[in-house]
């Protein structure tokens, strides 16, 4: 079992936020507004809980500060920035994984439908 193994299975939370930094770098904001639009709004996280769990993160190794990109110039003082670590994107993968193969068991007992396909 890898060390990333262990970490499996995230909370929603922890699976969202992690999923909002496996592209680039962001804020707190801009993980907030990741995480509701991603989630359809379904998930909304309050700054408190943000923060509870990038810290909780960061202790795991999962997610470190990162500099603000050259773009954003309102980073100086105010933004701080966070990225996914090399562990933290393999958990995220592996909780990917781990869901994919249960939306694929709900799926075969009919549980959840078929995707329809574009026409």
């Amino acid at each position: 079992m890898t060390d990333a193994e262990t970490l499996i299975p995230l909370n929603p939370r922890e699976y969202l936020i992690l999923f909002a930094l496996i592209q680039e770098p962001r804020h707190g904001y801009g993980i907030v507004k990741h995480v509701e639009t991603g989630s359809h709004g379904g998930v909304r996280l309050d700054p408190a809980n943000l923060y509870r769990v990038l810290k909780r993160l960061m202790a795991d190794g999962l997610v470190e500060d990162a500099e603000a990109p050259a773009t954003d110039e309102t980073a100086v003082d105010r933004r701080k920035y966070y990225r996914i670590t090399p562990v933290g994107s393999e958990v995220v993968k592996l909780e990917a994984m781990r869901l994919a193969e249960l939306t694929a068991a709900a799926r075969a007992l009919d549980l959840i439908p078929e995707r329809e396909q574009p026409a």
